[in-house]
């Protein structure tokens, strides 16, 4: 019965989602954060480090160090996984030398810098005996569980409809350029193909296929770069075919003044249909033709197994953002406890995203790239893989 060992790369004084990470990690008392490697610069990994109550010598220089050296320490006092909160395009790396070191991985989204990495990293896991999980923090809500059942039991019907939008407004002008997570997030090197897409569309995605058990299968895009000079997108539309011929429509956009990460998912059925705002996260609305609406609140009545057990608090006590991202660190641990006992863990049985859901992510930003650049309007959505291509329908 000890807590979880948790190491961090990244997320050092002045990150921007180390802290957050953190407080989601601590706040069912099942994890402990032992080392980390918080920043490239050594002074600032240790006063990081130091900050957090850390030993100096838990707090490395670098993630290579971290790994090695973790993997010396006796087994009850080792990290038992790492946190990648960095930039996009060291995702890859340090999940591959975490799996190479033989500790699991809780990585930020998206996975990888492109899709070939993600399917080496699916190619790595399949030789360790080691998990993966991804942080699609906007699937830990409880009414998103709940809209997830109803969906799955037929409340709906036949899912014919599904729109889901991500917008934001903080990169509406180049003034908004100058910050550290402006300019990484514009930069192919640092963010990959993508900005709007890469790092808030594949939340959109995910959520829109979390909730109706579908996957989309193809895709019709149009990405811009309002903003004159910027080299990735800041805003764009897809239209979306899914699994079961159902049609959609997602919009992600970082240039919409004045909004607040507004994420909302609205899935008709030939039967009723389903509204979640995370503006309103504790409000799940159920509408129907000729029935009164009903409106789902947090903690009032029946719920699902997954939903009960991502609630922490009494019915009109709001639960949000961190407890929602606690909930996707809540089911890891369960996870690893799993793992740990030699029992079945894999992601489905938890609830936690995997290395699926992070090859789907990849192949989401890439496939839309590509389609916004094409003359063409349906485009298969398609996953690389080493042995050629397939169709992900």
């Amino acid at each position: 019965m000890k807590k979880i060992r948790m190491g961090m790369v990244g997320g050092g004084q002045g990150a921007f989602i180390g802290a957050v990470h953190r407080i989601a990690a601590f706040m069912d008392g099942d994890i402990e954060l032992v080392c980390g490697a918080f920043s490239a610069d050594k002074q600032r990994s240790l006063s990081s480090g130091q900050a957090l109550y850390l030993p100096e010598e838990r707090c490395y220089a670098s993630y290579d160090e971290m790994f090695k050296r973790e993997a010396l320490l006796p087994e009850t006092e080792r990290m038992e996984f790492v946190v990648i909160v960095t930039p996009n395009h060291l995702h890859f790396p340090v999940a591959m030398s975490a799996i190479e070191h033989g500790f699991h991985v809780l990585s930020d989204k998206p996975a990888t810098l492109n899709l070939p990495q993600a399917l080496s990293l699916k190619s790595a896991l399949a030789q360790r005996h080691v998990l993966y999980g991804l942080t699609h923090t906007y699937s830990g809500y409880p009414l998103v569980k709940q809209a997830k059942h109803l969906v799955a039991q037929g409340e709906l019907g036949n899912v014919v409809k599904v729109v889901v939008e991500y917008s934001q407004g903080w990169l509406a002008s180049k003034d908004d350029e100058v910050s550290k997570q402006a300019s990484w997030r514009l930069d192919p090197e640092t963010a990959g193909a993508s900005c709007c897409m890469g790092d808030i569309g594949v939340h959109a995605a995910n959520l829109a296929e979390y909730v109706s058990g579908l996957e989309i299968t193809q895709l019709c895009a149009d990405l811009t770069s309002t903003v004159s000079g910027r080299v990735l997108d800041d805003d764009g539309t897809v239209m979306l075919k899914f699994s079961n011929s159902a049609k959609g429509v997602l919009l992600a956009s970082q240039i919409s003044l004045g909004d607040e990460n507004n994420i909302r998912l609205r899935i008709y059925g030939d039967k009723k249909s389903i509204e979640w705002s995370q503006l309103e996260p504790n409000t799940l609305w159920l509408k129907s033709h000729n029935e009164p609406t009903q409106q789902i609140r947090t903690g009032v009545g029946d719920m699902c197994e997954a939903a009960q057990q991502a609630m922490r608090t009494p019915a009109g006590h709001p639960e949000g953002y961190l407890e929602a991202f606690a909930n996707i660190y809540q089911n890891f641990a369960r996870q690893i406890k799993a793992h740990r006992n030699g029992e079945v863990a894999d992601n489905k049985t938890f609830d936690v995203p995997g290395i699926d859901e992070a090859i789907r992510g990849m192949a989401f930003i890439e496939n839309v790239v590509g389609a916004s650049q094409s003359a063409l309007k349906w485009h298969n959505m398609i996953i690389e893989s080493e042995g050629g291509h397939y169709d992900a329908n």
